[in-house]
């Protein structure tokens, strides 16, 4: 049995991981730290893991004995703790910005503050298993992606890393994102008087999760310039991106099919959703919730050689926890589906 850390496991991305490893045949969740809430019982704060656990928060300083410790902190926090969250485990994965991107001087332009620990960066993984599985089958430091990112970077893998993307037109995205997404601390943009009824374009430009897809796209070189945006909808759970891109082929349907069922026809968490008729013909965040399914469309303008890409996914399970999850088990060599087999709930 694999033993578990969870450090930050009070809030929403933790308490996913905790919801996700109850059900885990492999894995036992041995410690839960919070500094805010040492003593309580995890299941307090947790309604889902009524009647599943006995644990109860504990101070990060008695952190020890595990196999891989889930951090779960916030951005910022993990990289000045990672000497002591190694010393706790031989697996680290941080479900925060911290080791995300490789370049040390990326963190001050995208995050504002220089990185603590930049001589990590470069053995660090990204921890998207569809773009990195051999190299996180022996990590020992996993950095899994944002919910935005995550959802960007699988609609638009195929396409990228055919090389079918025109460099000369910039790389449209789009990203709507329900309110989890802000944490489960209350602030002035997740209010509810400020949140109810709203449709709020939040970073119209300059959004962190940019720096991702152009890492993980190899957008850079030849530099292709893309233009994020993200968007706050009234929803608690879920991403929809869209995205347009422009092809340097004059790529038919069919072709695009084939190009997309190449990258992903044997991934058991990324869906092609496609279809010409009925109600649920392409990638619906409602109907991921829960899930670690990332469902991924495109649609070729016949008018032009622009595609429209679309992915959804719950950004708290395949856009956080359950890609930590993913990643957890692909790294201790175990089958990749364990503990995320949920398939969703219809209607809802």
């Amino acid at each position: 049995m694999i033993r578990a850390a969870v450090v930050g496991g009070a809030g929403y991305a933790g308490g996913e991981v905790l919801r996700l490893l109850a059900g885990h045949p492999e894995i036992e969740v041995v410690q839960v730290t919070s500094e805010r809430l040492i003593g309580r019982p995890v299941a307090a704060v947790h309604p889902p893991l009524r009647g599943r656990t006995e644990l109860r928060f504990s101070s990060r300083d008695t952190l020890r004995g595990a196999d891989v410790v889930f951090a779960a902190m916030s951005h910022g926090e993990s990289s000045g703790a990672i000497h002591e969250l190694q010393a706790a485990a031989p697996v680290v994965i941080d479900l925060g910005a911290d080791f995300r991107l490789r370049d040390a001087n990326d963190y001050p332009r995208w995050y504002g503050w220089n990185h603590p620990s930049p001589q990590l960066l470069g053995s660090a993984v990204y921890g998207l298993v569809e773009m990195h599985r051999a190299e996180i089958a022996s990590a020992s430091l996993i950095a899994s992606g944002g919910c935005l990112a995550t959802a960007s970077i699988l609609g638009l893998a195929p396409l990228a890393c055919a090389g079918l993307l025109d460099p000369a037109i910039p790389l449209v995205v789009e990203a709507k994102v329900g309110s989890s997404a802000g944490g489960s601390q209350a602030g002035d943009t997740t209010h509810h008087a400020h949140r109810s009824g709203e449709m709020r374009s939040y970073a119209p430009t300059g959004h962190r999760h940019t720096a991702e897809i152009l890492q993980e796209l190899h957008l850079g070189v030849p530099k292709h310039e893309v233009a994020f945006s993200a968007t706050a909808v009234e929803a608690v759970r879920g991403v929809l991106v869209t995205a347009h891109a422009y092809l340097n082929a004059d790529l038919d349907d069919r072709a695009l099919w084939q190009v997309y069922r190449s990258r992903y026809g044997a991934e058991p968490f990324v869906r092609i959703v496609k279809s010409r008729t009925g109600l649920h013909r392409s990638p619906s965040p409602k109907l991921l919730t829960g899930t670690n399914y990332c469902d991924v469309s495109f649609e070729r303008d016949p008018h032009s050689r622009r595609v429209v890409v679309t992915a959804a996914l719950d950004n708290l399970v395949k856009g956080s926890a359950g890609q930590a999850v993913q990643a957890c088990n692909v790294r201790h060599r175990i089958p990749e589906t364990l503990g995320l087999e949920f398939g969703g709930l219809y209607p809802i």
